[in-house]
């Protein structure tokens, strides 16, 4: 098993999405493989580095000058090796994971890293593995992410390789392989090269960073050009989103409002065009997409050399002032659309759509020149290289205890993390089963009236997109953690009052049921999908602000024949009526943020199966609840022994475990 250590960074959107794509691609070409992505400024630093990227973001945001500035002087002088005292957290972190991992491998997408590097073996004859830099600017390189060493250097394209090769990097350690964008570039078909002709639409797709004040304006002219539909990405201001949908409300046949997605590969490969800033990640992902990009804004600093790659090779247009956009689209498409397929074909000449695999292969090929023993490493490449499905739960297993969490919420609706994130964080922690359930509003109720316009929940014509990313990272999930991952949605029932309003979990869910349903008729669909419906935090909260939902509990004869399970356990609530009922009962930890791992969850004695799961759940026999520490890991492990009274069994682990041992009769 070959080991590869990916160090990344949150400063900037390219850092981070070079760091997850080379991970998955090294993950879906070998089996052999052990990869591990870390922000250590992040875990090091915590609060601070909070405070410092959120000071970036405005800096870039509001003063770009200013950040321009800053940018010249990491340029031009060696802040950085003059300020690595200031990096000794960072310092004894890695020196520490280093040592302890023994990779064979290590690769840098944030140029800090190298120097960090450099100093930890100073005094070293040599390193004792291969260090790759994958350099994330593109053209405008600071000169801080090659004034430190590094075995090779990994650039998105031959112009800001001969950059490198100009500030005197030899032209050997250099790999023009592209930008190691998603996976999905290589899966999903591109537009075809053709001319959109006729009634055709025209797909734009606009994507709003900063000048959000100017960007109604814009929308509204693009709308006025007949044949134009538009995609308006906003991102999280819940304001913005707003404010858009009542501009564009007379065009909803061709003005569709995104707040935050995750689907932005399938967006481009769909999209004619898009508009947007010349950011890192979405300038080399257009490319990729060879969807002609129109830049519109450029940030002082690294933005610069994306849009001078986007204008210098005609990959799109750079405009100064936001208004010239329509007019560009105009012309784009003008006299039989000769400039963009101009831009088109430019584009298929430089685009690197499978990046990431080509640069997965390279890190491989480095693990096995740094292995003494010079062990193979054996890569998955399948024709067409197209992305290894996994099992959809896992094959036949003897019955043992799984560690489960059914009630968790991403950054779809309320929560902190991203589906991945979320995926990583519980697949690290050793959990053998998850189920994703964000929020999904009544929009007949008040309180759904009002999410659609926030992002609070996760809106309707997200649905798709929302089981489609779950659906993939399942499938990651099972092949890196061994952990099983269902999708879900937690259906918010809100009335006026506690007791007119319900939470119900629906777990295991194979495609998106509709918002505005009874509550009797959702169970329905549930059941139909061969899913759980599971009645979320149904009696009064203690511990946690937040609205009681007692509508399922006020009326819980009615709907307890319908009710696969009961919260019996919500964090750090317990709910002992639905135990004194004896109701089937499931214990959650309603996560929202990471902090909330530490509180109540669910332990099934039955095979790691989906469809055994979620029966050992309908029976609720052999079911027990836990409370969640670190090292109560092993409960997963711990041997049953019988309960002689019921024929049930229950959990034998000392009362310092944490756990609670709940049975059902």
């Amino acid at each position: 098993m070959k080991k590869v250590l990916i160090l990344t960074a949150g400063f900037g959107e390219g850092h981070n999405a070079a760091a997850r794509n080379l991970r998955d691609a090294l993950e879906f070409i070998s089996d052999e493989v052990q990869v591990e992505v870390l922000d250590l400024f992040e875990s090091t630093y915590g609060s601070m580095n909070t405070l410092a990227k959120s000071a970036y973001l405005n800096m870039v945001q509001y003063a770009p000058k200013l950040w321009g500035g800053v940018y010249n002087l990491l340029d031009n002088s060696k802040f950085v090796e003059n300020r690595l005292g200031g990096f000794t957290k960072l310092k004894n972190a890695l020196a520490d994971i280093l040592h302890e991992t023994q990779p064979d491998c290590v690769v840098s997408t944030y140029p800090v890293y190298a120097h960090v590097i450099q100093e930890l073996y100073r005094d070293y004859a040599e390193r004792p593995f291969t260090f790759i830099t994958v350099v994330t600017d593109a053209i405008t390189v600071n000169s801080a992410w090659y004034r430190a060493p590094s075995d090779l250097y990994c650039v998105a394209n031959e112009p800001t390789a001969e950059v490198l090769v100009q500030a005197g990097v030899p032209k050997a350690k250099i790999r023009a392989l592209g930008f190691p964008v998603s996976l999905l570039f290589t899966e999903e078909p591109a537009l075809p090269l053709r001319l959109p002709v006729g009634e055709e639409l025209r797909k734009i797709l606009y994507v709003i960073g900063t000048g959000k004040k100017k960007a109604g304006k814009v929308i509204e002219r693009l709308l006025a050009l007949p044949q134009v539909q538009l995609t308006i990405v906003c991102g999280r201001d819940a304001e913005l989103k707003a404010n858009l949908l009542e501009r564009t409300s007379e065009f909803q046949d061709r003005a569709h409002v995104l707040g935050w997605t995750n689907q932005m590969p399938k967006l481009l490969l769909s999209h004619h065009v898009v508009i947007s800033k010349a950011g890192g990640a979405i300038t080399q992902e257009a490319i990729a997409a060879r969807c002609p990009m129109i830049v519109n804004q450029v940030i002082p600093g690294q933005e610069e050399g994306n849009a001078q790659l986007i204008g210098d090779y005609k990959l799109g247009a750079v405009v100064e002032r936001n208004r010239e956009v329509p007019e560009l689209i105009e012309e784009a498409f003008g006299h039989k659309a000769k400039l963009w397929l101009e831009w088109r074909k430019n584009l298929l000449r430089i685009s690197k759509p499978d990046a990431a695999l080509t640069l997965a292969e390279l890190v491989l090929a480095q693990c096995e020149v740094a292995d003494p023993t010079g062990e193979k490493i054996k890569l998955f490449k399948p024709a067409g290289r197209e992305l290894k499905s996994a099992a959809k739960s896992g094959p036949a297993s003897p019955p043992r205890m799984l560690l489960c969490d059914f009630h968790i919420h991403t950054s779809y609706s309320d929560g902190k993390l991203t589906v991945p994130e979320v995926v990583d964080f519980y697949g690290r922690l050793g959990f053998d089963c998850i189920c994703i359930t964000d929020h999904l509003a009544d929009p007949r109720r008040l309180i759904g009236k009002l999410a659609r316009l926030s992002n609070m929940t996760v809106s309707e014509d997200q649905l798709e997109e929302y089981f489609e990313v779950i659906e993939r990272e399942r499938q990651r999930a099972w092949r890196k953690y061994n952990m099983i991952v269902m999708t879900g949605i937690e259906f918010n029932k809100d009335g006026y009052t506690s007791k007119t309003s319900a939470h119900l979990l629906g777990i295991d869910l194979k495609s998106p049921i509709p918002s505005a349903l009874d509550l009797p008729e959702t169970i329905a669909h549930i059941h139909a999908q061969g899913g759980l419906a599971v009645a979320s935090h149904p009696h009064i909260m203690k511990s946690e602000w937040g609205k009681n939902t007692l509508y399922l509990w006020e009326n819980h004869e009615k709907f307890a024949h319908l009710i696969d399970a009961w919260e019996i356990a919500n964090r750090h609530n317990i709910f002992d009526c639905v135990g004194m009922k004896r109701l089937p009962f499931l214990g959650n930890s309603d996560f929202h943020k990471p902090k909330h791992i530490y509180s109540w969850k669910t332990l099934l004695y039955c095979e790691k199966d989906a469809e055994a799961i979620k029966e050992c759940v309908r029976r609720n026999e052999h079911v027990s609840i836990t409370l969640f520490r670190e090292n109560n890991q092993l409960v997963a492990n711990a041997p049953l022994r019988p309960a002689p009274a019921t024929g049930r069994s229950e959990l034998a682990m000392p009362a310092a475990a944490g756990l609670l041992a709940v049975r059902s009769h």
